[in-house]
């Protein structure tokens, strides 16, 4: 069984829901990421989603299109990403870690070899914002041959269509986004995210996680119930904005992961469907 069956089911028989924040490797500097990680899990963090830098995110609003560039103007590559999970391994084996990203960087790798080096560096999983389906079945033999999950993002806007040919190749768990539009944009509107996860549900059996819009311990405690797990982006990313290189590290990390202990209470605070 993966990290991630194994952590899902663990979180089903408790009757939790999963925490997963989303930080981009090498924001606010590629010194602190593997730290932070830590950080994160210790303030109740039980998957971590590890952005991959890109220098056009498409899918992402001002605030982690910042973090990008931030990563960026550190030299923060696809490989470097892999090193900080290997690093990340030598103390953690546990929790399950996605990289999330666009296909361009994956593909200048070459599929064969980001999957080989990705399972040996303690990769659990991909979530490719731009890669749709049709355009997947290649990726997704290689990574299921090394163990790896291939995980898709379902919008708003998704047809029942649509949505039965991403659960027929996903694995692991989807993702699905909660309101339209860029990362960080919008407010939620609970009732449509019922509304597409009971159509979600219909076709699948994976494990669905909610994200896009999630900003506080309210809003993750408002959806919580509603799926089997939150994803925390631009709120946690922000922290990172106004970063000082010239101070101390160890508050300012702090300062960032108190939202997820925040919403850590929150989410288990929250009544089960």
């Amino acid at each position: 069984m993966s990290r991630l069956s194994s952590l899902f089911t663990t979180l089903a028989e408790q009757g939790r829901k999963a925490l997963v924040p989303y930080i981009v490797a090498g924001d606010p500097d590629p010194r602190y990421t593997v730290t932070l990680m830590h950080e994160l899990v210790a303030a109740g963090a039980d998957i971590i989603e590890l952005g991959i830098p890109f220098s056009d995110p498409m899918a992402e609003g001002p605030v982690i299109q910042l973090a990008h560039e931030r990563a960026l103007a550190h030299n923060t590559s696809l490989n470097q990403a892999l090193d900080m999970v290997a690093e990340f391994r030598r103390e953690d084996s546990k929790t399950p870690i996605v990289l999330m990203g666009y296909t361009n960087p994956v593909e200048r790798m070459g599929y064969e070899t980001f999957a080989r080096q990705a399972s040996d560096s303690g990769v659990d999983g991909l979530l490719t914002v731009d890669m749709p389906p049709e355009e997947a079945a290649e990726i997704s033999a290689l990574m299921k041959a090394v163990g790896l999950d291939n995980i898709f993002l379902l919008a708003p806007t998704s047809s029942e269509q649509r949505i039965a040919k991403v659960s027929a190749l996903a694995t692991g768990y989807l993702y699905c986004v909660s309101l339209k539009g860029v990362t960080g944009a919008g407010h939620l509107d609970v009732d449509s995210v019922r509304a597409q996860l009971a159509l979600i549900k219909k076709h699948s059996t994976l494990p669905v996680t909610v994200g896009f819009g999630i900003k506080d311990g309210a809003s993750a405690a408002a959806l919580a119930p509603l799926c089997e797990g939150v994803v925390v982006g631009s709120a946690l990313v922000d922290r990172f904005a106004n970063w000082d290189h010239e101070a101390d590290a160890a508050p300012q990390i702090a300062q960032a992961v108190a939202l997820i202990k925040e919403i850590r209470e929150a989410v288990d605070g929250a009544p089960t469907n």
